[in-house]
């Protein structure tokens, strides 16, 4: 009950909050990038202020960070990781299904942030331009973040990594940074959040040029490496 009644605090305050933040996104927008991502860091510290002193969930940093643009892939268990991550990477570009993208006021605030919008039952032409994207965004100095495995899963879910992963490794011609995240442990998709804290362990790089079984393995294998 404890947790519940914490559950709907948070989504109170964070909402009723997050408003004014929202609507500031069109004029953060109008006054260009930097402002627009002064923005996005303030919802996010928002973010993390409310889901530490509502939810008692904080989070723990394994490994190196780059400071160079760089290609992650990601474990996806809640918003909140994508949240942090913004902070964490200063200003990465993250790789979205399109429904996202046609959520009012959210998916247009995101799509001038820069994110790469693509469809999970994509053809070949839609890859292309996804890939595209995200070589513009490194030119850009920007790093890249892919949840690999296509959507949210619940804890302990460990589903095949979608295709459009293996092709935009294989045209970027970078490593990729693997990402275990194990928010699903107190951040569940349903029901009430509960205390704690989320790891996130930033592992090896993994070289370019791997064939796709190898390559889809090392990273399954290390996203999935809190699970």
């Amino acid at each position: 009950m404890i947790a519940q009644l914490r559950t709907w605090l948070f989504q109170i305050v964070f909402y009723l909050g997050s408003v004014p933040i929202v609507l500031a996104t069109p004029l953060s927008a109008a006054l260009g990038h930097p402002a627009l991502v002064a923005n996005v860091h303030l919802w996010s510290r928002w973010h993390r202020w409310c889901a530490h002193w509502l939810l008692g969930i904080t989070s723990r940093y394994e490994g190196g960070v780059s400071r160079e643009p760089t290609f992650y892939a990601a474990k996806h268990h809640a918003m909140f990781e994508t949240l942090e991550l913004c902070l964490m990477l200063g200003n990465p570009v993250f790789v979205i299904k399109r429904e996202l993208s046609t959520i009012p006021v959210w998916g247009w605030a995101i799509r001038q942030y820069g994110a790469i919008v693509v469809d999970r039952e994509a053809n070949a032409a839609a890859l292309r331009q996804m890939m595209r994207e995200a070589k513009v965004a490194l030119d850009k100095g920007r790093s890249v973040i892919i949840f690999p495995e296509g959507t949210r899963v619940a804890a302990g879910e460990k589903p095949p990594l979608r295709s459009g992963f293996a092709g935009l490794y294989r045209v970027l011609g970078l490593g990729v940074v693997p990402i275990a995240i194990n928010s699903g442990n107190v951040w569940p998709k349903q029901g009430p959040k509960r205390p704690g804290v989320v790891t996130f362990r930033f592992g090896e790089r993994i070289p370019p040029k791997l064939p796709r079984e190898e390559i889809e393995a090392r990273v399954h294998a290390a996203i999935n490496a809190l699970e």
